[in-house]
């Protein structure tokens, strides 16, 4: 089916039609259209439960505990919110734990305002919780995409038993567009191995993240990094547009990627040969592809709505081979295809 939604309204929805019943939240803007729908359709679904949880902090322990029973659940919030989740998604790791955390990102630091932003980028990448940790961070580009991620991000958090987030921005989030879904997605992942779901007749479960013996903790952590090498392998995803004769690379993710999708249309119509790379995983992030095309590029330039986050990242990718040039927005502020046609002709 197809239908007019709004991003928040369409990753609610794929989530339940993809097997999550329990929503755990507390409202903040430009989030709240989660919330709201999932109080309207969980109680309608046969074991589905919404509840409006005291803080976010309480939010994402309550994902722990139904992740824990082999749950499907998740929880969303905006910037500040999402900081309050930070111990928790770090609980959630350590214990090997399945989960999802949608974040809307608005403008910071601080209180900020209500305006779309990207700046929460190190926040979700970078392990904004303790310890050593790393989270599946992908970003959307369309209402679609946020139904679709939404879908990838739980089976990939039980693929992995990982928290994921899904990372979008405010923008994103209340922006309408036509969404299909399918009437359901499939759910089939065994949690029977690991799920505290009572141990009559079975070896008991136990979920924890606490190794008290230093060697024990370091053997733990190598196993958790083994299998974030293995993400990395298989999970890295991204999209590349008109990079076959890129003499100039845009990187940008988000709803940026839609800006600089123009830019790009804008250059080639003027003879200039550019191209960009769009990360959907922001963690995998797609060094490799970065990293090929510095062998044909003359430059590259990051976009971001912030003052320059991710472009650390293109940096490591291009490994100093090409000079890596910046240009964001803040403060709600959205760069235009004008804009970026710009930056990109100053530096020609």
């Amino acid at each position: 089916m197809k239908v007019l939604m709004k991003g928040n309204e369409a990753l609610s929805e794929a989530a339940i039609r993809a097997g999550s019943t329990l929503y755990f939240g507390y409202p903040i803007t430009p989030q709240n259209e989660v919330g709201e729908y999932m109080s309207r359709r969980l109680p309608t679904i046969p074991g589905g439960a919404y509840i409006q949880a005291e803080t976010e902090v309480a939010s994402i322990n309550m994902v722990y505990g139904a992740s824990s029973a082999g749950r499907r659940s998740m929880t969303s919030s905006s910037s500040p919110g999402i900081s309050l989740m930070m111990e928790g998604i770090s609980y959630l790791a350590g214990a090997e734990l399945p989960g999802v955390i949608v974040s809307i990102m608005r403008g910071g630091p601080g209180l900020g305002n209500i305006n779309p932003e990207q700046a929460d980028y190190f926040q979700a990448t970078k392990g904004g919780g303790h310890g050593s940790y790393r989270m599946i961070v992908l970003a959307p580009a369309s209402v679609q995409e946020m139904a679709d991620l939404t879908v990838l991000a739980f089976d990939l958090s039980d693929k992995y038993r990982n928290p994921v987030m899904v990372a979008a921005d405010g923008n994103l989030g209340q922006m309408m567009e036509p969404v299909e879904l399918q009437e359901s997605y499939p759910n089939t992942y065994d949690r029977s191995g690991w799920a505290l779901t009572g141990a009559k007749d079975r070896e008991g479960h136990t979920i924890t993240s606490i190794y008290l013996d230093a060697d024990e903790m370091e053997e733990y952590i190598h196993k958790l990094y083994r299998k974030y090498a293995e993400i990395e392998r298989a999970e890295t995803r991204f999209e590349e547009f008109e990079t076959a004769d890129a003499e100039i690379v845009i990187v940008a993710y988000g709803i940026v990627s839609r800006v600089v999708r123009s830019a790009v249309e804008l250059l080639r119509q003027e003879g200039i040969k550019a191209g960009m790379v769009r990360p959907i995983t922001l963690w995998p992030y797609p060094t490799a592809p970065i990293r090929r095309l510095a062998d044909q590029a003359k430059f590259f330039l990051a976009v971001e709505m912030s003052m320059g986050q991710m472009v650390e990242d293109v940096k490591l990718a291009v490994e100093g081979l090409r000079p890596v040039y910046f240009y964001g927005r803040s403060g709600g502020n959205v760069p235009t295809p004008a804009e970026v046609v710009a930056q990109v002709k100053q530096r020609l």
